[in-house]
């Protein structure tokens, strides 16, 4: 091989190195990938690591939402999409740089003239080409790059929130049936002291088969309520499990719920919540980057069917039976598409009709988006109202069953009111425990739906946002 072989060869390598590193970036197209989900992406206050494994003690809703980010595959797909979409701005962007392409050949011919004889060939060329002109193409296939890295990385913040509701939904309903099997354990404790009351006057002739009969059914009930319960609490814990990103069957304990007092943080105009959800709904950001991105895409379309010029250089390098060759190419090469087949045309007719889909998605989704405020508000604003009354509601059920099972006791009432009063106060009870968990998903609910989903929302309500 001869030295102008080698010293091709050689470039070659050192060019063809740094671009099969992984870690290359020299079009820095790193710094406009989305940082990757976590909860310091998400607003966490402090510098928060991402943990693997469940904490020993028991969870509160930070702790929930801090492991749904860090383990929830979701996270991971939609920081991968955003930086494939990252690289392809890259892809974008290397258009207007240069290429460099070499090539090495090395042959032998055999030929039979009189005496048998072989002739060695060996060759190399670099040849440089830099399109200097393109019509426009090269902009407007980067900016279609960078629209749909805009609405990546906005769909990335989309599910992030969908995300962080979700684990509080599942957070909240583990809660909730705790609370449940807690408040049916006290029911049945309840009927079971009703129906020794009647299994103690039936005794001594006070209280009639009847009475005791019924009380024995009330008990039945009570425990068939508290084992339904109890499985529900079991599978909210593994739904809740599924939602941080670990197995359904992880050991988990919820804290105990906080001492809910509900306030009027939320309570602002609705066409004001509506107007804030259209400017920070990530959703909706997509959606807008969407239409960009179409909008490039006819205006990409177009320039493909337009003139280009391009130009090249190639230096060639030859030994043909140990003698060498050296030339050289310059050129200036223009390109103008005359008749492709109609190609071009309907190139910018199917572009043409994104962007009338991409607009029409667009404006469905911004009108999602205020149903989506308007059911929120409402949602939030009943149960915020269900939940004052069930305090006094179960106030005045535990009132009426203590009066209920003293007379009972006493001899002057009937095992149908005692009945009644321990019924009315279970169900109160379930009630309170429902307008609690409607309260706490509502009002995350319309935080999302606003766009405005965050750590925040965790604090004390009083510190609290919609």
């Amino acid at each position: 091989m001869s030295i102008f072989t080698r010293t091709a060869l050689s470039l070659l390598l050192c060019l063809a190195g740094p671009a099969a590193a992984g870690g290359f970036d020299p079009l820095a197209t790193s710094a406009l990938t989305p940082e990757r989900p976590s909860p310091r992406a998400a607003g966490r206050a402090g510098d928060v690591p991402c943990a693997t494994a469940l904490p020993a003690t028991p969870l509160t809703a930070i702790d929930v939402v801090d492991l749904a980010l860090c383990n929830n595959p979701q996270t991971r797909e939609v920081w991968a999409n955003a930086r494939a979409q990252a690289a392809q701005v890259g892809v974008a962007r290397s258009a207007w740089l240069p290429d460099l392409d070499g090539r090495l050949g090395a042959g032998r011919t055999y030929t039979e003239n009189g005496a048998p004889r072989y002739v060695d060939t060996q060759s190399a060329a670099l040849t440089l080409s830099w399109l200097v002109f393109d019509s426009g193409a090269r902009s407007a296939n980067g900016e279609n790059a960078r629209q749909l890295l805009a609405a990546a990385a906005a769909t990335q913040d989309a599910t992030v929130q969908t995300l962080f509701l979700s684990a509080l939904q599942a957070f909240y309903t583990a809660q909730a049936t705790n609370a449940a099997v807690v408040s049916t354990t006290e029911a049945e404790r309840a009927a079971r002291e009703g129906f020794n009351a009647a299994e103690s006057r039936y005794s001594v002739g006070a209280a009639t088969p009847a009475d005791r009969l019924l009380a024995q059914t009330a008990l039945s009930q009570a425990t068939l309520n508290r084992i339904k319960a109890e499985g529900e609490a079991r599978n909210a814990l593994g739904a809740l499990a599924n939602a941080m990103g670990f197995s359904a069957g992880s050991a988990i304990v919820v804290a105990a719920p906080d001492t809910l007092k509900p306030d009027a943080a939320f309570a602002r105009d609705v066409a004001t919540l509506i107007a804030e959800a259209e400017q920070r709904r990530p959703d909706l950001k997509a959606a807008e980057a969407q239409v960009r991105a179409a909008e490039a895409g006819v205006d990409l379309a177009q320039a493909q069917g337009l003139p280009s010029v391009t130009v090249s250089a190639a230096p060639v390098w030859a030994d043909v039976d140990r003698v060498s060759r050296d030339t050289g190419v310059l050129g200036l090469t223009l390109n103008v598409p005359l008749f492709t087949g109609f190609e071009t045309t309907y190139r910018v007719r199917a572009a043409e009709s994104q962007v009338d889909l991409r607009t029409a998605q667009r404006d469905r989704l911004k009108n999602q988006v205020a149903l989506d405020v308007w059911r929120a508000y409402q949602n939030l604003t009943t149960a915020t109202q269900s939940l004052r009354t069930t305090v006094d509601l179960v106030a005045s059920a535990e009132q009426s069953e203590r009066v209920a099972l003293g007379r009972y006791k006493a001899g002057v009432g009937n095992v149908l009111d005692l009945l009644s009063a321990q019924s009315a106060l279970a169900s109160a009870r379930l009630q309170r425990i429902q307008a609690a968990l409607d309260w706490y998903v509502s009002r995350a609910t319309l935080a999302q739906s606003v766009g405005t989903l965050d750590y925040s929302l965790l604090q004390p309500p009083a510190q609290g946002k919609p």
